[in-house]
């Protein structure tokens, strides 16, 4: 049997890292913390739970996290129409199928942010199964969503696909290797020391080397 295939899908199915980036940025200062937007974007891919505290400390979190995460999710929806899937995901997805791989979409979004996608991508019949935010309890980069996705896949061995740092640390705790693409802005060799054995420009250039990573077993 293939390995299954688990695939994050915020930034690296459909393009929602900069959109986040925004809306947290707008998120903070609506509750006078005012942040750098890079400073934000390195953290995009980290649960909401946890990214509060990381970025402005323990008393901010205790004080005004919840107001600051409930902001960002109403500015993000706003935004949410103008969010669109990467180029070749949807063909991804239709690959590894073809190929017999068991395919689980990960994420940690709400329900209706997760419904969204999966109309973007038309994974509702192709896809075996997918994640969200009720199937785990801590996000990442604990392992839960990675291990959510797995008992979904079934059992066998597991690949994750990725784009950021947090995807592959989250992987490397659940026992699971990464294959990451560079569309959620962190580099190539940020994603290699977070724990990835390969690194690809896009899902595309991905699709054309299948053959050369874990998938290809």
């Amino acid at each position: 049997m293939p390995p299954a295939a688990i695939l994050d899908v915020d930034g690296t199915l459909v393009d929602t890292n900069y959109h986040h980036a925004i809306a947290w940025y707008r998120a903070f200062r609506q509750h006078g913390e005012l942040l750098p937007i890079w400073r934000i974007h390195r953290h995009i891919g980290m649960g909401s739970d946890q990214l509060v505290k990381a970025l402005c400390g323990e008393q901010v979190d205790e004080e005004k996290g919840d107001d600051i995460r409930s902001a960002e999710t109403a500015l993000y929806l706003a935004l949410i129409e103008e969010v669109e899937p990467l180029d070749g995901a949807k063909g991804l997805i239709r690959d590894l199928k073809e190929r017999g791989h068991t395919v689980v979409l990960a994420s940690s979004a709400k329900a209706n942010e997760l419904e969204h996608y999966l109309d973007l991508l038309e994974a509702r019949e192709v896809a075996d199964d997918w994640t969200s935010s009720a199937d785990v309890e801590a996000t990442k980069p604990d392992p839960d969503l990675v291990e959510a996705a797995r008992e979904k896949a079934g059992p066998g061995d597991a690949v994750m696909v990725g784009d950021s740092t947090w995807d592959c640390e989250a992987a490397k705790r659940a026992g699971v290797e990464t294959v990451a693409v560079l569309t959620g802005g962190f580099s190539e060799q940020e994603l290699l020391d977070a724990g990835a054995i390969g690194v690809y420009e896009s899902i595309d250039d991905l699709r054309r080397s299948l053959d050369e990573t874990p998938l290809g077993r």
